[in-house]
């Protein structure tokens, strides 16, 4: 029988000891084929095979989060196991006994004006306790009370903490949070993004990683506690990059709403920041009334049919399509509240689609705004605040802008004006509408799909919508499908 010894090389990985045998089985539980991956030009040129390993057999080394994983390996190949201390960094395996569910309850009240919801209590309860948690927490769930409620805990520890957020807007929301939830956050908060000092004494740090992936290692060594919030991004080399180089961080938690789905993303995610904890789902959040009731309708625009040869072809013909812009305008003119139109190219759609609505002769007293990524955090900042105070404004904006992290209570409408199939950005783009206003409990979803569809032939972007009603099922969400007849 096999026997595997098991150590910490640092706070980022494990050393496995057992025999060579072993390590070959290792390699081929811990490696995946990556999704997407014959589309790569690496892999068209046959630089890279496609795959992910997650288990170095030369190094013996893996990274600590698959920690449990590895023990299940051991139970199912029937081998045996011991943990063992390293000389720095202690046993691989540790929980915090002194983290109790009723401590976490009363320390959560005594910290925020806000009292915290029973899911949020387990949630943090969990992750202080094991140290290391990728924890699945749905858009609008309250997850920045959560990070704000393990970062306050590890402040009063006097351990440094990172927080990494993907945009410099959510740099600012979250410094914005920690506020209003009553902490001095001025005291005690450091931001860094482009044009921000990167050097301080302050013990939280809230930045992107653009703004830090590229620093030294040794920049890394003072902080004890890191935190990734959408932490589905952290699969990126740049990422991944900075959560090895906290090789001394011992507590890392990633918060997420969204996983791709696959096996690799999830793995990848769990060994840097550990173990997921599904915290809560949306469906369940809607029925307790913590979310606005979503309702879905799929205006599936039926074309002549046509054949294309690629999908560029297709999405040019769908973004030119002078009828079908027209009848996004028609729509988003027609309905009543704040109405988010969400595209994914700015000159070839975006643009045309603001145009054409705010050259609307029916506009009125309607605001229209326009995002994308040439505008920056304190104007895009401006447009949620006004969207706040107002019951009437139409926002064009673009996926990578508006889909990911920006708060708006008071959103009523989103018009999905573009095709996508990617489950992360639809999730992400839904989350947008879901929060609950003070006059607001219900929001509703309006995904423009294109039948195109050339005799038994479904076309490319009718298969992106296939995708999304998968995920429309997965999460209980209630959808109505609309044909409705568009010629050229």
């Amino acid at each position: 029988m096999s026997h595997l010894v098991i150590s910490k090389r640092n706070e980022v990985y494990l050393h496995v000891d057992a025999e060579v045998h072993v390590y070959y089985e290792l390699a081929d539980q811990f490696t995946f084929e990556v999704p997407g991956a014959k589309f790569s030009p690496a892999y068209k040129n046959k630089y890279w095979d496609g795959k992910i390993r997650l288990f170095n057999t030369q190094k013996g080394e893996i990274y600590i989060g698959l920690l449990d994983r590895i023990v299940q390996f051991c139970k199912d190949h029937g081998y045996t196991y011991e943990f063992i201390e390293s000389k720095y960094y202690g046993l691989p395996f540790e929980v915090n006994e002194m983290i109790s569910k009723e401590g976490v309850k009363d320390y959560m009240t005594a910290i925020s004006k806000y009292k915290p919801r029973d899911y949020q209590i387990e949630g943090v309860y969990d992750a202080l306790r094991h140290n290391r948690r990728l924890l699945l927490s749905p858009t609008a769930s309250g997850k920045s009370l959560m990070i704000y409620s393990i970062v306050r805990y590890f402040v009063e520890q006097r351990k440094n903490t990172l927080i990494v957020v993907p945009t410099t807007s959510l740099v600012e929301q979250m410094y914005k949070d920690f506020s209003d939830y009553g902490w001095d956050v001025g005291s005690y908060c450091h931001k860094i993004y482009a044009g921000k000092e990167r050097e301080t004494e302050s013990q939280v740090i809230i930045t992107t990683w653009q703004s830090i992936y590229k620093l030294p290692r040794k920049y890394f060594q003072r902080f004890s506690v890191v935190v990734g919030d959408e932490a589905h991004q952290f699969k990126s080399k740049s990422l991944v990059s900075i959560m090895t180089k906290l090789g001394d961080a011992k507590y890392r938690f990633g918060f997420t709403g969204t996983l791709d789905g696959s096996e690799t993303h999830k793995w990848v995610l769990e060994g840097l920041f550990g173990p997921s904890y599904k915290i809560i789902k949306t469906d369940e959040l809607m029925k307790k009334g913590h979310l606005a009731t979503l309702d879905i309708n799929v205006l599936l625009l039926k074309h002549p049919p046509t054949k294309f040869n690629t999908f560029e072809e297709e999405i040019q013909y769908i973004i030119n399509h002078s009828r079908r812009n027209k009848f996004i305008k028609n729509l988003a003119l027609d309905l009543k509240g704040n109405t988010l139109i969400l595209f994914a190219r700015v000159e070839g759609h975006g643009e045309p689609l603001y145009e054409l609505i705010n050259n609307s002769n029916i506009i009125e007293n309607r605001r229209v705004f326009f995002i994308h990524g040439g505008v920056d955090t304190e104007d895009r900042e401006k447009v949620r605040e006004i969207t706040e105070r107002e019951n009437n404004a139409i926002i064009v904006a673009s996926y990578g802008t508006f889909s990911t992290g920006i708060n708006i209570k008071n959103l009523h409408n989103v018009i999905f004006a573009s095709p996508s199939k990617s489950r992360i950005r639809n999730l992400q783009s839904i989350g947008r509408v879901l929060r609950k206003g003070e006059q607001k409990t219900r929001a509703t979803l309006y995904d423009i799909a294109d039948d195109i569809s050339y005799k038994s032939h479904k076309n490319y972007t009718l298969n992106h919508l296939i995708e999304r009603i998968k995920v429309y099922n997965e999460e209980k969400f209630n959808y109505d499908i609309v044909n409705i007849p568009l010629k050229n």
